[in-house]
């Protein structure tokens, strides 16, 4: 507790950590008061019944930080930014140069791999705003525009995505964490109020033994996901004795933590976002009243309704992108040439190839036991929608991952700020 104290009191009283933490609420008060600002002609009725029998649109809102539920400028969220990651993420394994700007060429290298990233959002944002808003106008939820206030609509909604990425990086930079899962923290908290005022007001004495049973598995995954989060493999390091000027120095021993879970919430989101991505075009496209769209969205629908088939697609998404991730931001020859550069070695390992080999059998070995722990944990709402019938479970599951990851990884790093004030 003394600990907890005085790390406390060295947040508010270093000047540069309170300025990254007054930067995170300031740029999350921006975010919430855009959230706030509906774009015209929204018939707010047809909107919330809309929502309520939809529930892809739920899973969206998510990602759009809680600005899609009453469309407001913002309502395409950060979800073309995340998505324009995962395909340059995934373009790194068809692209060897892409490969080596991101892993090999340093901060300067991801810096410019970043960029690209926001190339790519703008068309992605330019689309998805365009289909959304030609299917919410096809549903009578936007009724009433010109084909200029159309067009204004799109504008505003693209600039608003593209203005909340650029927040999410300022966050990133300036902040602490990451900023774009801050953002998708801050809309999932955001609808906390909102969630338990419904679960209030429909509440019945049958349902007590569903929401305590809800409750205590909740808190129960909570527990697991900060145990498995913080678990880590210390894998021991020994540096070489070295002769300077009649001194000796080194010999000391020391440890390498890898963490079971290196890939922390990243997986799931972009697990979530890849298998929604077929959906929201077909929805997008269903506008235009094209006759193989009507097909295809059934076969689609049918996926996901069918809960034992989209769950093992999640789980087998969330295994591969948690390998696929780790894979990208873990390098083992890198490592291993980091420790013989240092002077340190492994014990009972060579320093250069046998070192970078056992790093990589370590890593592959507590990845499997992440990437298995993290899919089954993504699925576990799905499970309980299963069991209560109540569609909603899954939703508010979902959310409370991304939650409580988040929460873990920014407490890490303010941790880490802590940490390098103190010494």
């Amino acid at each position: 507790m003394q600990t907890f104290f005085r790390k406390l009191k060295i947040i508010f009283t270093d000047e540069a950590i309170r300025n990254r933490v007054l930067f995170i609420f300031g740029a999350l008060i921006v975010f919430r008061a855009l959230a706030a600002i509906p774009i015209p002609g929204v018939d707010q009725l047809v909107l919330e019944q809309f929502f309520e029998s939809n529930q892809f649109l739920g899973l969206l809102n998510i990602f759009s930080g809680g600005g899609l539920a009453n469309l407001s400028i913002v309502m395409l969220g950060v979800g073309p930014f995340i998505t324009a990651s995962i395909i340059m993420q995934l373009m790194t394994v068809m692209s060897p140069k892409l490969k080596s700007l991101y892993t090999e060429e340093g901060e300067t290298g991801r810096a410019k791999f970043t960029q690209y990233s926001r190339q790519l959002t703008l068309p992605l944002a330019i689309l998805q705003g365009f289909g959304f808003l030609t299917l919410l106008q096809s549903q009578g939820v936007i009724g009433g525009l010109t084909q200029f206030q159309f067009i204004t609509n799109v504008i505003l909604i693209v600039a608003g995505s593209m203005l909340l990425m650029w927040v999410g990086e300022l966050v990133t930079e300036f902040g602490i964490g990451n900023g774009v899962s801050i953002i998708i923290f801050a809309g999932i908290v955001a609808t906390l109020p909102t969630t338990a005022s419904q679960l209030v007001f429909s509440y019945t004495a049958t349902q007590l033994p569903l929401y305590i049973g809800f409750t205590l598995i909740a808190l129960a995954v909570i527990y697991a996901v900060v145990t498995m989060t913080e678990a880590e493999r210390p894998v021991p390091i020994t540096y070489a004795k070295q002769s300077r000027g009649g001194k000796t120095y080194g010999g000391t021993s020391s440890y390498l933590p890898l963490r079971l879970n290196q890939a922390g919430v990243i997986p799931i989101i972009f697990a979530l976002s890849l298998l929604l991505f077929p959906q929201m075009i077909l929805n997008i496209l269903s506008a235009f009243n094209m006759p193989w769209i009507i097909p295809a969205t059934e076969t689609i629908n049918a996926f996901f309704n069918n809960v034992p088939l989209y769950a093992a697609a999640y789980f087998l998404l969330v295994f591969l992108f948690t390998f696929f991730y780790t894979a990208v931001t873990f390098d083992p020859d890198a490592m291993a040439k980091n420790l013989q550069r240092n002077g340190s070695f492994i014990p009972g390992i060579r320093p250069g190839g046998q070192t970078a080999e056992y790093l990589g059998n370590v890593i592959t070995r507590l990845t499997l036991v992440g990437a298995s722990f993290l899919g089954l944990v993504a699925i576990l709402p799905l499970g309980l929608q299963v069991a209560t019938g109540v569609a909603a479970f899954a939703i508010g599951g979902t959310a409370l991952l991304i939650a409580v990851s988040v929460v873990l990884d920014l407490v890490r790093r303010l941790d880490a700020q802590v940490s390098l004030r103190e010494y």
